[in-house]
């Protein structure tokens, strides 16, 4: 028995300016002919370009992620966690000492980071505080302490300062932990912009 060949479709040329229908003489073919393969030969070569380079941006960016130390992942975790509670509490007062003012904010843990890390992530162990109360008042933590239990309770405060278990972060969970945080800062933002154009719409009698 003898097989026949399949003869090739029709195909429409690539060449924008010409789009004509051309049966294809090799595997690949794109073009009707030279004129047109010449006609978007630097196109390819742009896309071609531009391919690569995404190639080389995807290889630099996972080069970079296998040598980054745990410590750096652990960094990059705690400052997506603290953004968030800013964020959370941005209408809040001090935790330590009850006031607005202008000036810079940070995420002040009560039971710190050095003595306790296993509570470095936990959201009822930090709060919105002052720069003046978290650096040069250590805390301020009699009323960093008075205020959490006006705002937690005392039951959580107990807790707080009750014996927990270490935690150990793998790289896998701290990327989850800087990823979760990250989204949850950025849909509280977006739920703020949405509040404040409500609000001046509705000012306005929108």
């Amino acid at each position: 028995m003898t097989l026949t060949a399949k003869k090739p479709r029709p195909k429409k040329c690539k060449n924008p300016a010409c789009g004509e229908k051309f049966v294809p003489q090799r595997l690949g073919q794109a073009v009707c002919g030279y004129p047109c393969g010449l006609a978007i030969k630097d196109v390819n070569q742009t896309r071609a370009r531009k391919a690569l380079a995404d190639v080389g941006r995807k290889e630099l960016q996972a080069a970079k992620e296998s040598i980054k130390p745990k410590g750096q992942y652990m960094r990059e975790a705690q400052a997506a966690f603290n953004a968030w509670i800013r964020a959370r509490d941005a209408s809040r007062p001090c935790i330590s000492c009850g006031r607005h003012h202008e000036g810079q904010y940070h995420a002040g843990h009560y039971r710190t980071v050095g003595a306790n890390p296993e509570l470095r992530f936990e959201p009822t162990n930090v709060h919105k505080q002052c720069a003046p109360c978290n650096n040069h008042k250590s805390g301020d933590i009699v009323n960093y302490r008075i205020n959490l239990v006006h705002r937690i309770g005392q039951a959580q405060v107990d807790w707080l300062e009750g014996p927990h278990e270490p935690q150990r972060y793998t790289i896998d969970d701290l990327k989850a932990i800087k990823a979760r945080y990250k989204a949850m800062t950025k849909a509280m933002e977006g739920e703020g912009a949405t509040s404040d154009s409500a609000s001046r719409a509705h000012a306005f009698g929108g």
